[in-house]
């Protein structure tokens, strides 16, 4: 039994709308092995080692299920076994998930073994665990027979002690995940920023940031006058707030100076440290007070150390956000009650018992430990591990009474008298802190500390939730709500607008032309796409950014106020969707592209990934009405509309869709041509004529016409006024400047070149569609190929589509082969245009592109067409807008590159284009200027 494939899936994927792992795993021989034939034994063996396995309802959807299952006569197979226990495992070190799913392949014996997981490295290392749990459990006869890395020193309990500590550095601590809760009830969206506790709550311009329990908003000068606690006992001091008598000293020396001239008891602990480290209380004696001082230079940054008053009454964190009181717990050291039978040792066992005690922050309490600081208290006390304490003594086996200790914590917010309530959030306010955490020792909470006494002993930055959102006893408080209402108070958004565009083909000139519409109503677009990750228009990271990285990157980016995510096939097939919704998503077409890879054989199979971006929408799906796969989309889209795009007027469905008050664009057939056209609740608004867009070609590109119409319903979902759209569209056009690579046209040669990324039989086509369309004097040259991974029969299917619509053909391949030969793909094309009925002198084999191209280039002639489908487009347009550059006119002046050739000003630079201003404005020159020019 082995792992053959993983996928980490990091947001809605085609097994569920949140993050799972999926592992291919193979059962070898084990696929013969059912749980019943192998006998009760590993059945039992496995319910021992995880008891929770039996909470499990599994298909039966009851508590019990999953051990029914396992104990049917036919019993459950070892890849659904792995699920649940991948789940269980997860479970016990205080991460809460419930979903898994295990399906056949379709390849005998393997499966598809699907969990959820909360923080990507636990969920892993649960899988792992799962399974080395499996193969050990297993009866030795079969355990001969498998290939798998046994460990004789197999420990399960100490295997699985040390997965829980793990999962507790790597998943979000008590209070972190306290706050991301809240946000999530609240609605707002979140993104962890490191592995740590630095975590983002809102998208672009509206986030806001946490680490821990500091938020973007606490002042850094709070937090560090929070640290010296020297500073804080001053500030307090002025201000007439309890606080003890204090002193501070550099030596034991000056301490027990320090303690005699305050008065005994006393407390020693460092100026700068926190959760209670290196601190000794209650000190009466010299010996007592250079050990306590000892003890705090371990945990003291700096050489100061503080000696103050030991102020008598129970320990209580007062907790105040946004300047008013939201929580009071009363923290007891952790301790054990003798019951006259029992041994210390027997009672703190006994305590352990208690299912809310975990270890470290697995639960709501943290285990009881025999340390070192217990053994000095039991020692000190004349006990020993083995004493039996008298009924009813309480015996603390710590001096403070934080929960990471053993502590406990009882809720008495509603008890805390108003100037104790007062004195804490004066407190805070002092120091400046918008979350701040009072230590306040009192003997009564509920009475006036002016009355009976009562002093703070500490303000701390970054205070821990866990003693207030899970008490050991009393009312749990909403305390991180009251952080995340402060961050974001009612009515500020937390989200900008995501506009999400999926489909086979055009994805990217649909994105560019929405971003273009966006950017010209005044938006800060960030937009992912093939090209790059784009902020305001400039771009930020070059590559085919189309995955859930890629769209984190937009919503991280704190001056963006509008995404537009082009999500493609190959980030939602590996990793998922970037991004749990969207408002308005678009599904272009569904055509074949990329099958046969990932899994994915069929178009119908292609379609439903695809969804899962129609399935993220909330507000608007905006579908293909020509695209039945699209189509079907509509009943999986939970929006408030759904909104057709059409090229065809007569559409049955979109014309019924409009009369029930429907959204659709429809490209509108009439004596001036043919008009993009919105309908909405009966409304009939005429966008523009699709021959005034310039990316359009005059109409005859039509596919872009199609596009156009995307873009312009996608803007319109978003409340876009129409003028706007109408200048965007009237704007935008597809030179290499604003669409590199997408139907890039230059016709400053005597002949006319057409360089597009096509790599698809759709997109070919569509290439086809227009060279056909065009007025071309001379002949028709393409240069073709297709990615070396497309299976042999959609080389025959492009090649069939091209077959007569041009008059040479050039073949090529990509740059990189992807395991095909050097001129494998050209030699198939070559072979299919011979038997679609092309003549061998119409084709020319010329395998690297750079060649391919060039060969093009030389072989036009005026008024010819060449139609160039590159890969490696930058290169590919040098080679176009550099072709013939050595000739010169009369003269000797160079042949210019006018502005029309849009190469953008940086890249002209950097591809050694010269820059030259005169009368005619600012233009390019072929040649670079000789030294002395």
């Amino acid at each position: 039994m082995k792992i053959v494939s993983t996928n980490v899936f990091v947001g809605p994927n085609v097994w569920a709308v949140f993050p799972v792992i999926r592992h291919v795993v193979d059962l070898g021989i084990l696929e013969d092995w059912p749980s019943a034939k192998i006998g009760s034994e590993f059945v039992e063996g496995l319910v021992e080692a995880l008891p929770g396995l039996s909470d499990h309802g599994c298909s039966y959807s009851t508590t019990g299920g999953f051990l029914r299952r396992l104990r049917e006569d036919e019993g459950t197979w070892m890849g659904h076994i792995l699920e649940h226990c991948a789940i269980e495992v997860q479970n016990v070190a205080g991460t809460d998930v419930t979903f898994g799913r295990t399906r056949g392949t379709g390849v005998t014996g393997q499966y598809n073994m699907v969990y959820a997981y909360r923080q990507r490295d636990v969920g892993l290392a649960a899988g792992a665990l799962a399974l080395k749990l499996l193969m050990h459990l297993l009866p030795q006869s079969l355990r001969e027979r498998i290939d798998f890395p046994f460990d004789p020193a197999f420990d399960w309990q100490e295997e699985l002690r040390s997965f829980v500590l793990h999962a507790q550095r790597k998943e979000f601590g008590p209070s972190t995940g306290a706050l991301v809760r809240a946000a999530q009830d609240r609605d707002i969206p979140w993104l962890r920023l490191n592995e740590g506790s630095l975590v983002q709550f809102g998208h672009g311009k509206y986030q806001q940031r946490i680490q821990a329990t500091i938020t973007s908003e606490t002042r850094h000068i709070a937090v560090e006058i929070s640290c010296d606690k020297e500073d804080t006992h001053n500030l307090l001091s002025d201000l007439g707030l309890p606080v003890p008598l204090q002193r501070i000293v550099y030596s034991a020396a000056e301490a027990v100076q320090a303690a005699h001239k305050i008065g005994w008891p006393v407390v020693v602990k460092p100026l700068d440290a926190n959760h209670g480290r290196g601190v000794s209380i209650n000190l009466t004696k010299e010996d007592e007070v250079v050990a306590g001082f000892t003890e705090a230079e371990l945990h003291s940054k700096s050489a100061a150390i503080l000696v103050e008053s030991f102020v008598t009454g129970f320990d209580h964190r007062m907790l105040v956000v946004n300047n008013k009181l939201v929580a009071v717990a009363k923290r007891v050291p952790g301790h054990v009650v003798g019951d006259g039978n029992h041994t210390i040792g027997d009672l703190v066992t006994a305590v352990n018992q208690d299912p809310r005690r975990g270890i470290g922050h697995q639960k709501v309490l943290t285990m009881l430990e025999i340390d070192n600081q217990a053994k000095r208290l039991i020692a000190d006390a004349g006990h020993t591990i083995d004493t039996v304490l008298p009924a009813g003594e309480v015996f603390y086996l710590r001096s403070t009474a934080n929960l990471s200790t053993g502590g406990t914590a009882i809720d008495l917010t509603d008890v805390v008298h108003p100037d104790n309530r007062d004195m804490a959030e004066r407190a805070i306010m002092a120091v400046g802190l918008d979350v701040g955490g009072v230590d306040f020792l009192i003997e009564d909470i509920t009475r006036s500390y002016k009355e009976i006494g009562g002093a703070i002993v500490e303000v701390n930055a970054a205070p821990g939730f866990r003693m207030h959102v899970a008490p050991s006893e009393g009312q749990p408080r909403d305390v991180a709500g009251s952080v995340i209402d402060m961050l974001f108070p009612l009515g500020q958004e937390s989200r900008i607008p995501i506009a999400a565009i999926t489909g086979t083909n055009g994805k990217t000139t649909t994105s560019r032309m929405l971003g273009h519409i966006l950017k010209a109503s005044g938006k800060i677009v960030g937009m992912t796409s093939t090209d790059g990750v784009y902020v305001d228009g400039k771009l930020s990271v070059k590559g085919d950014m189309t995955g859930p990285k890629s769209a984190q990157m937009v919503l991280r980016d704190p001056t963006v106020d509008f995404a537009v995510m082009e999500t493609a096939r190959g980030g939602l097939v590996r990793s998922g969707l970037g991004f749990r919704h969207s408002d308005v998503a678009a599904c272009l077409n569904v055509t074949g592209d990329h099958l046969g890879l990932g899994g994915i054989d069929t178009v119908e199979q292609l379609a439903v990934v695809k969804r899962i971006v129609i399935e993220s929408a909330t507000k608007t799906a905006v579908l293909n009405a020509d695209d039945i796969n699209c189509l079907k989309m509509a009943d999986y889209a939970d929006v408030s509309s759904i909104f057709y795009v059409t090229v065809n007027p007569n559409h049955t469905l979109v014309k019924e869709h409009i009369k029930a008050g429907g959204q659709a664009i429809v490209l509108e057939q009439g004596m001036s041509g043919d008009m993009l056209t919105i309908y909405d609740n009966g409304l009939h608004m005429p966008v523009l004529w699709s021959h005034v867009i310039p990316a359009t070609l005059e109409g005859k590109a039509v596919h872009n016409v199609q596009n156009a119409m995307f873009a312009a319903a996608m803007a319109y979902s978003f409340g876009v006024d129409l003028d706007n759209i109408r200048h965007g569209l009237r704007t935008f056009d597809t030179t290499y400047f604003q669409a590199p690579g997408r139907m890039n046209v230059f016709d400053e040669h005597p002949f006319k070149v057409i360089l597009d990324y096509g790599h698809n039989p759709a997109a070919l086509g569509a290439m086809a569609g227009l060279a056909e369309r065009l007025e071309v004097k001379g002949q028709r040259i393409v240069v073709l190929s297709v990615p070396g991974d497309r299976r042999d029969q959609d080389v025959a299917e492009a090649a069939k589509i091209l077959s007569g619509k041009f008059d040479h053909y050039i073949c090529k391949a990509d740059d990189d082969r992807r395991k095909r030969g050097h001129d494998e793909i050209p030699q198939m094309f070559k072979a299919e245009f011979l038997r679609n009925g092309i003549s061998e002198d119409q084709i020319s084999v010329v395998p690297n592109e750079e060649d391919a191209v060039a060969t093009s280039l030389k072989m036009a002639r005026a008024g010819d067409l060449v139609v160039i489908f590159g890969d490696n487009s930058p290169r590919c347009w040098k080679q176009i807008i550099y072709f013939n550059a050595g000739e010169k006119k009369e003269g000797g002046a160079s042949k210019p590159v006018t502005a029309t050739s849009s190469v953008a000003f940086e890249d002209m630079i950097d591809n050694d284009l010269t820059i030259i201003r005169d009368g005619r404005g600012v233009r390019l020159a072929r040649d670079r200027v000789e030294d002395g020019d």
